[in-house]
């Protein structure tokens, strides 16, 4: 859909970066001139309160399409395994040669899912096709996944698993949960995928864990300080991030630029989200994605 510049206006938007529909809005109730801004991304929410806004304000939430993410969760397990990434590269040079792109069969490997929501939920699915033995963890185990899935505690999803799926929010529990202290604890040679946050990753450790072998590569798609260079064209730039430049050296390293949402439905899913929830806000209806905290973020 097409929004009008007098339509924004009349919701108070005050900027638009496309491609990506990062678009963010003042809505003013009255309330001693106090104004609250929301910002609704295909990423999630992100909240912004003035500093004298004591309680929670309008938050609108972007859907970003579960299956979306969940199909690109399993093609860069496919990637990753399969070294597809490193065959397109190749061929970009007319280099054909087949040499050390030998891939790895998922038929005979444990697949570990840290996070069972609707995204990990498909991704399980997903991957029930490719003979792999899976299993899960997450705060409560789901009978919807009994027999395509096997719930663990995650110490043992950890150990066991070849790869590991990281599919859950970030919080205070979760971040960086993959550090230098539990990194010696996964598999050894265990590739990881995150299509999560990038912040359920300290990627310092992450890059000692791959240098000693320990970690065995990795499939990113968030990166823990992604804000500044994610979205721009950098490849001009001397980037300060020593850890995320070390990273992209890896061959067996993927970074792709949060990316796991966009596609051309999703940027239409994005704006009618958006603009349903600026109409239903201003004609006092119920926000059907709305999401209240207990105060300011």
């Amino acid at each position: 859909p097409c929004c009008s510049a007098a339509f924004l206006k009349f919701f108070g938007v005050n900027h638009i970066s496309p491609p990506f529909f990062r678009l963010s809005f003042a809505a003013d109730q009255g309330n001693n001139g106090r104004t609250r801004l929301a910002f609704a991304t295909p990423l999630g929410f992100v909240v912004r309160h003035s500093s004298d806004t004591k309680k929670g304000g309008l938050r609108i939430r972007a859907e970003s399409g579960t299956l979306r993410r969940a199909r690109v969760t399993v093609g860069l397990i496919l990637t990753l395994t399969r070294k597809i990434h490193r065959a397109y590269l190749r061929g970009r040079e007319f280099n054909f040669n087949l040499t050390g792109l030998s891939g790895t069969q998922l038929s005979d490997k444990t697949i570990g899912v840290i996070g069972a929501g609707q995204i990990g939920t498909l991704v399980l699915n997903a991957l029930a096709g490719f003979g792999c033995r899976l299993v899960y963890h997450d705060i409560q185990q789901r009978a919807d996944l009994e027999g395509i899935a096997q719930f663990v505690s995650i110490a043992d999803l950890a150990r066991d698993s070849d790869i590991v799926v990281f599919n859950v929010p970030l919080t205070k529990e979760t971040q960086h949960m993959v550090n230098t202290e539990t990194i010696p604890r996964m598999k050894r040679g265990a590739l990881i995928v995150n299509t999560g946050r990038g912040g359920l990753i300290d990627a310092q450790a992450l890059v000692e864990g791959i240098k000693s072998g320990q970690i065995g590569g990795a499939a990113l798609d968030v990166y823990q300080d992604e804000a500044p260079i994610f979205y721009s064209d950098r490849s001009a730039d001397v980037l300060q991030d020593d850890a995320f430049c070390r990273l992209m050296t890896f061959p067996n390293v993927i970074v792709t630029s949060h990316m796991a949402y966009l596609t051309d439905h999703a940027l239409s899913d994005i704006a009618q989200t958006a603009l349903q929830a600026f109409s239903d806000f201003e004609k006092g209806r119920p926000l059907a994605t709305r999401v209240v905290a207990s105060g300011p973020t």
